[in-house]
């Protein structure tokens, strides 16, 4: 779709098309302004069959979420979609500017910035083929499924020892620890008290559906392997606009006060770029605030 000279002014450009910026544009649409979603197609969970948590929405493909979701949007008139990235924003006199690739440039007097983030896996040969399939990070959406069996956690650091204790509700947990870290005698004694057994030895590879390969060749068969990932902030709109971050356990993400909106006054963020974790009712949430708060701005500011 190409935007043409009498339609490059916005009241909102929403900066991502997934679950977040479905949900942000979704408000907006019904307080009847004009609304466009940039989006590129990358979804963070594309890799996943299925996803759970979401309320009406439970088991089904995350393709179908999506699908509906702007199928939706859609039907309300005063919402345009581009299939682009968008590359670049600044502020400008009415507002913002936004350049998308291919080499047009858009204006809107409000921004929402869903873009998501990028996961970055530890280097361990079949850990990324496995990502979204066997291999996890969160285990509200993907615990339940492995049927209280046998559930690995893949160190990457002191962090990591939150999942150990977490998924005992979920299965017969061992940890890990690639030589990444080592924990100190009070997580030992509360991994323990959770039956989380302790596998030191570095791992070489992960095979088959998710058993770990130790370097000694040993091999530890699991139903499902969780891992943090470390996470960046997709796109480097947040940084040329001047937003703040904020550190989270495992990457920055965009800062934002309650009502969404940014260190930028006229800026939003909202989903997983935005928090410092999160999953798809998080981001419906989060995406729905954004949209509200960025409609009352435009009446109130």
């Amino acid at each position: 779709m190409n935007i043409d000279a009498s339609s490059a002014q916005f009241d909102v450009v929403v900066v991502g098309g997934s679950y977040a910026g479905l949900s942000a544009a979704l408000q907006l649409a019904r307080a009847r302004r004009e609304v466009l979603v940039i989006d590129a197609g990358m979804r963070r969970n594309r890799f996943a069959v299925a996803s759970h948590g979401f309320l009406g929405q439970d088991g089904r493909s995350p393709d179908a979420i999506a699908a509906d979701g702007r199928a939706q949007l859609m039907a309300y008139p005063s919402v345009r979609w581009l299939n682009r990235t968008a590359a670049q924003a600044e502020q400008v006199k009415e507002g913002f500017a936004v350049d998308v690739e291919g080499g047009e440039r858009v204006h809107a007097r409000r921004l929402i910035l869903a873009t998501g983030v990028v996961d970055d896996l530890a280097e361990i040969e079949g850990l990324a083929q496995r990502w979204g399939r066997s291999v996890f990070h969160c285990p509200y959406c993907h615990g339940y499924e492995l049927n209280k069996g046998r559930i690995g956690v893949l160190a990457v650091g002191p962090a990591s020892i939150h999942h150990a204790l977490m998924l005992p509700d979920w299965g017969e947990v061992t940890l890990f620890t690639n030589e990444v870290f080592s924990p100190d005698e009070q997580q030992l004694a509360a991994m323990t008290a959770r039956g989380v057994v302790i596998e030191r030895e570095r791992v070489a590879r992960i095979v088959e559906k998710a058993t770990v390969e130790l370097v000694s060749g040993r091999r530890i068969e699991v139903d499902g392997l969780f891992t943090a990932s470390r996470t960046r902030v997709a796109t480097a709109i947040p940084q040329q606009l001047g937003c703040a971050f904020e550190d989270g356990p495992l990457g920055q993400f965009v800062r934002t006060d309650a009502l969404k909106e940014t260190t930028v006054s006229g800026v939003f963020a909202c989903g997983d770029a935005a928090r410092g974790a999160g999953n798809v009712p998080f981001a419906v949430g989060d995406g729905a605030q954004a949209g509200v708060s960025a409609h009352r701005s435009l009446i109130f500011s």
